[in-house]
């Protein structure tokens, strides 16, 4: 059990890494390039972000923070499901990376940016941040392909509690006792004895002990 919650939670977290990394690189700039002006004037700088070249990015980003809250919450097919939505995720971004970082999507994207009217020229890829945005869709897409495989077989949050999993623990008045029954994953309200089953008789099926209907009838 400890080696498949470890599989979990490193699955978690590199779904987690996949959507910081392509939020993150959205909002950095990913190139530069000048607008020629016509007459005697100095062309005009143009910085374009992650958003304006591939705004699916920081999309993904965000359902890849979505998925990773429902994977916290589901379990079995549910689960592995939810892992091919994640690869999906990450493989549009890659696509998007793609896309985004052409020359002739740069120049437009700089010709959108741009208030002034003119030719565009001296244009630059800045590369770290599409390769950040890249890699975050990796990750995402192996997380999600290790979730599709392994999901089903990870426990879901609070299973330890599960009042059907759990073991069956006897009731104590003893307060040690009920701690220890709470770290084992018992619940100590379970299973509380025959006497919360058959009433107070002692053979637990509500008939009274022997004895009882007797002294009854010494009663005044």
């Amino acid at each position: 059990m400890s080696a498949r919650r470890g599989e979990f939670a490193a699955a978690l977290a590199v779904v987690a890494a996949g959507a910081a990394a392509l939020l993150g690189s959205s909002g950095r700039t990913w190139a530069r390039a000048r607008i020629d002006l016509p007459g005697p004037v100095a062309a005009a700088p143009v910085e374009l972000t992650g958003g304006d070249t591939a705004p699916t990015v920081f999309a993904m980003g965000t359902a890849g923070l979505a998925a990773l809250a429902a994977l916290l919450a589901t379990r079995g097919a549910v689960r592995r499901g939810l892992g091919a939505v994640v690869a999906l995720f990450g493989a549009a971004a890659l696509v998007a990376v793609w896309r985004g970082t052409r020359t002739a999507a740069l120049e437009q994207a700089a010709a959108d940016r741009s208030t002034a009217h003119g030719g565009i020229e001296a244009l630059h890829l800045v590369a770290l941040w599409p390769a950040a945005a890249a890699a975050g869709a990796a990750l995402l897409v192996a997380a999600g392909a290790y979730t599709l495989v392994r999901g089903a077989a990870w426990p879901a949050m609070g299973s330890r509690y599960d009042r059907h999993s759990a073991p069956g623990a006897a009731p104590s008045s003893d307060p040690a006792d009920l701690w220890k029954s709470l770290d084992s994953g018992a619940d100590p309200t379970l299973d509380a004895g025959p006497e919360a089953v058959g009433g107070s008789g002692a053979a637990g099926d509500g008939r009274p002990a022997p004895g009882t209907h007797h002294e009854k009838q010494k009663e005044p």
